[in-house]
């Protein structure tokens, strides 16, 4: 009697979607499940701003053999390069190849600074654990030198990263004022949107009362307004510059480059075209950011995504009929400050208290769908309570 064969499928990205599909089918014993990533941990996108502002790095960081260590999936370090449909193999940046029989693609989106001059080399992100120290060093620089410590803080675009910082940053910045002994001033924090609303994608209900919310936080909001360039010390938005040391850019995300130079069919935008599976090919399956889906680009997508790969995969391999993917309209919740949320329901919107609760919830939520319910509970907590000293390189010296 001939054993039967596993199925070997690599997945390449450790995000949202890469992981929920390494965690559903590792619970299939007929799958052998290789999940490729250039880092080593799971980056929870929605806490970044949190960790950016003071919270702790293990909110918005889990590593990758914390969730899948104990089920059976081979966890390899590696930066995906180069696609070999003929021999079926994955080459890394280091030269090392990895083989499937299926491939699942979820490798996420790079920062797009649309060519404008100076904002890669002057503007700050918070996409990134880097990023995030790179930004904290430099406001605890900017804070402490006790000569001419900055106070225009420019966020560029309002989507829910730039809104979700801007609600965050003023508590967090009186914070650090405190710890370097540095006399309570008030900061100035504008938002730059090129769109002529905030939340472009939200409901106009949502996107009002997230703008009153902002102003009575003390922070200006100029829309329709286009960023043209960045120095140093300025930045210039139609035609006027605006003084700030300390401009943020999270207004534009593009396509992993792997897509178009490896031959993917892609859409206007960049995305990856797939079939009502999730496929571009017929063992390739692409997912989450990457892929020309509806709502195509939030965590809640990706994660069905993963479920849906998962399922559909499995049930190709059992002889039965597929499913045709089709994602429900996702809840959008978007923090504000403390205590504060605006929440988009299909056609129901909350603000305040209970949008904040309902993030909060859907936190834990997000956190159970990835860890048994006692470590997604550990991991929920990390949000309360700040730790600013060790995240930040500099701190240390503060005392």
């Amino acid at each position: 009697m001939t054993e039967k064969t596993q199925t070997h499928v690599l997945i390449v990205g450790g995000g949202f979607a890469g992981v929920k599909t390494a965690l559903e089918l590792s619970k299939d014993k007929n799958v052998q499940v290789t999940l490729l990533s250039d880092r080593p941990d799971f980056r929870y996108y929605p806490a970044l701003y949190h960790t950016a502002t003071g919270g702790k790095r293990a909110q918005s960081s889990i590593p990758l053999p914390q969730i899948l260590g104990e089920r059976g999936v081979n966890i390899e370090r590696g930066e995906a390069k180069t696609l070999d449909r003929a021999t079926k193999t994955v080459t890394t940046a280091d030269g090392r190849s990895f083989s499937y029989d299926i491939l699942v693609l979820a490798l996420g989106v790079m920062t797009n600074y649309f060519g404008i001059n100076g904002l890669e080399e002057f503007s700050y992100g918070i996409k990134s654990w880097e990023q995030i120290q790179k930004f904290k060093k430099h406001i605890h620089e900017e804070i402490g030198n006790g000569q001419n410590p900055e106070l225009n803080y420019v966020i560029v675009g309002a989507g829910p990263t730039g809104i979700e910082l801007a609600g965050a940053l003023p508590e967090y910045l009186q914070q650090v004022m405190e710890q370097h002994g540095v006399a309570a001033a008030k900061p100035h924090i504008e938002i730059i949107e090129a769109a002529p609303r905030l939340l472009p994608h939200s409901s106009e209900k949502t996107s009002a009362a997230v703008a009153k919310r902002l102003q009575k936080l003390g922070i200006e909001l100029k829309l329709g307004q286009t960023v043209e360039g960045q120095t140093a010390d300025h930045l210039m938005v139609s035609g006027q510059p605006i003084a700030s040391r300390t401009v943020v850019w999270t207004a534009g995300t593009s396509n992993s480059p792997f897509f178009k130079a490896n031959d993917f069919a892609l859409n206007e935008h960049g995305k990856v075209v797939v079939d009502s599976s999730l496929r571009s090919e017929e063992t390739i399956y692409v997912l989450g950011d990457n892929a020309a889906t509806p709502f195509s680009g939030l965590a809640q997508i990706a994660v069905r995504d993963g479920e849906f790969a998962a399922e559909d995969i499995q049930r190709r391999l059992k002889g039965k009929t597929p499913k045709t993917y089709a994602p429900a309209a996702p809840i959008t919740v978007i923090p504000v400050g403390p205590h504060w949320a605006a929440v988009d329901w299909k056609d129901k919107s909350f603000v305040g208290l209970i949008g904040w609760w309902l993030r909060s919830a859907a936190d834990w939520i997000a956190f159970k769908d990835l860890e048994p319910w006692w470590k997604a509970t550990k991991q929920w907590m990390n949000e309360y309570g700040a730790d600013v000293e060790e995240d930040c390189p500099i701190c240390s010296r503060i005392k």
